[in-house]
């Protein structure tokens, strides 16, 4: 099931990947990439927006938020990202109200030892892996393996939480250039299927890995494989976690916290020049209102911003 909703979308990411390369010195590919790159703004505006909405609703959640961007001003980077995710996570254990009734908690009976012990050695893995992923080195296969692992196991959120993971992951060290990042974000909008298949636009053309398809597949299988480590070593134990009290107030601060996060990357995001001729702000605007107020596909959006790159 995963191949099959994951393969297309990663399939067209790399070859779109390969067609921006190829045709990068002709003026109108140019300014289609330069159009996608205001297309992730405004779809990140968006994204903002609705998250402040949903996860946000109450004066000590909205704190937190400010507070977790105010901090990775501070402290930008992974390690500011994770401080700010472990703080909303203490912050809502021990500050926030529990959001409705908390329900009787199964404790889990009827599961074999045999479901047991997978679950124990899927978290295990997950955890190797993650340590792993700070220790290998800068370049060549491992060191994208790592970028990637690394950014799907600090996810928490949303999709678009992972902007300022991969961001600090391949444009930090250099590996891709902020307008082509920006460029893959905003073409990902418009492919079916998860938004993280777009690890296989950027492993692809990554100078720190081996590129081609092989960087593709390396950074797409890196950044799904923690996702499915965690859903394998939890849902065991689904119906006794979603039932802790302490447990959700966490994830509650976490989600306030990850609103911060997202708003110091749309920040950053207006800070790499990607907003800078007297064109760009009426269409980035244009597009933001497409998906706020017109409600348009985001397939729509990523298309109209592509071709009135074009055009100027």
């Amino acid at each position: 099931a995963w191949v099959g909703f994951t393969l297309p979308s990663a399939a067209l990411m790399l070859a779109l990947a390969y067609w921006m390369n190829m045709f990068q010195s002709m003026p109108m590919a140019r300014g289609a990439l330069h159009g996608l790159q205001l297309a992730a703004v405004a779809v990140v505006a968006q994204a903002l927006y609705v998250m402040a909405r949903s996860l946000c609703p109450d004066t000590p959640r909205r704190a937190l938020a400010l507070l977790a961007a105010a901090i990775l001003g501070l402290q930008p980077g992974t390690s500011g990202q994770i401080l700010v995710l472990v703080i909303g996570a203490v912050i809502g254990g021990l500050a926030l109200e529990q959001e409705g009734t908390v329900g009787a908690a199964t404790r889990g009976a009827g599961l074999s030892m045999r479901a047991h012990r997978a679950a124990v050695a899927c978290m295990l893995v997950f955890l190797l892996l993650l340590l792993l992923a700070f220790l290998v080195p800068q370049h060549g296969a491992l060191a994208l393996f790592g970028a990637f692992y690394q950014t799907g196991a600090l996810v928490f959120g949303g999709g678009h939480v992972v902007l300022p993971l991969l961001r600090d992951s391949v444009v930090m060290p250099g590996w891709i250039s902020p307008q082509w990042f920006l460029a893959g974000y905003g073409a990902a909008q418009a492919v079916p299927g998860p938004l993280f298949t777009v690890a296989a636009f950027l492993g692809a053309l990554a100078s720190g890995g081996p590129g081609g398809i092989w960087g593709a597949a390396i950074a797409t299988l890196a950044i799904f494989l923690p996702g499915l480590l965690i859903v394998a070593a939890t849902l065991p134990y689904w119906e006794v976690l979603r039932h802790r009290r302490g447990l959700a107030t966490a994830m509650m601060g976490v989600n306030a916290a990850v609103v911060g996060l997202l708003g110091a990357a749309f920040i950053n995001l207006l800070t790499l020049s990607t907003v800078h001729s007297p064109w760009d702000l009426p269409i980035a605007g244009a597009a933001l209102l497409l998906l706020v107020v017109g409600r348009a596909r985001p397939l729509l959006v990523v298309i109209f911003c592509a071709a009135a790159g074009a055009a100027i």
